[in-house]
């Protein structure tokens, strides 16, 4: 390498090769040659990142989701979350992604009543079960009390995170009458609001729980 660089240095040049020119253009060279392992090194690193993904990869098949009520038929990757057939194929906007990691409850559905995250449930996993939405859970004319109550006590702020408190408090309301606060707390701990709404989300539950009886 530095044989090749003295050799291009050692070319005749219009203007006399001082010290401070002669650094210069073995510095310009230097980059030259690091710019050059870079953009190999990245491009290996894809090709192997690639390759990696597309080894474990399995053959799309066909799935059929109930979905709100509804029958759905998704192609897709057995192992792909139920998360993206949700928001890609069946187009609902509701369950959201936040990290990927079932860690801030963004994206929860309910799966025959159970509040899951659907960005770490295989497609495949689903079967004939029934997913609800909160696109699902209550209709304009008829909302279900939880979103009445968000309504009322004014919790939404970005609303990104609403889909996860509601589907979970929903799921624990179904099948606990007059929660206590720390039942509530309990229940609903895991579930992330960046904007710190968490004072008018309980008194949010807190309403529902009372309009449910």
């Amino acid at each position: 390498m530095m044989r090749h660089i003295l050799k291009r240095l050692s070319t005749p040049r219009d203007r006399p090769v001082t010290r401070q020119r002669l650094c210069r253009r073995v510095l310009d060279e230097l980059r030259g040659i690091s710019a050059s392992f870079s953009v190999a090194a990245k491009r290996s690193s894809m090709d192997l990142f690639l390759s990696m993904t597309t080894a474990f990869r399995r053959a799309p098949q066909n799935f059929t989701l109930n979905v709100n009520g509804k029958t759905h038929e998704v192609e897709a990757d057995p192992d792909m979350p139920l998360l993206y057939a949700l928001r890609n194929d069946v187009g609902l906007k509701n369950p959201r992604f936040g990290c990927g990691l079932a860690q801030c409850g963004a994206c929860t559905v309910h799966i025959d009543g159970q509040a899951i995250r659907s960005c770490i449930t295989p497609v495949s996993s689903v079967g004939s079960a029934k997913v609800v939405t909160l696109e699902g859970l209550g209709t304009p004319e008829k909302p279900h009390p939880l979103q009445t109550a968000y309504v009322e006590e004014q919790v939404p702020q970005c609303g990104y995170c609403i889909n996860g408190w509601i589907m979970t408090a929903a799921s624990f309301l179904a099948t606990k009458k007059k929660p206590t606060e720390a039942e509530i707390k309990s229940a609903l701990e895991g579930v992330k609001c960046r904007c710190g709404t968490h004072v008018s989300i309980m008194k949010a539950v807190k309403r529902a729980a009372a309009m449910m009886g």
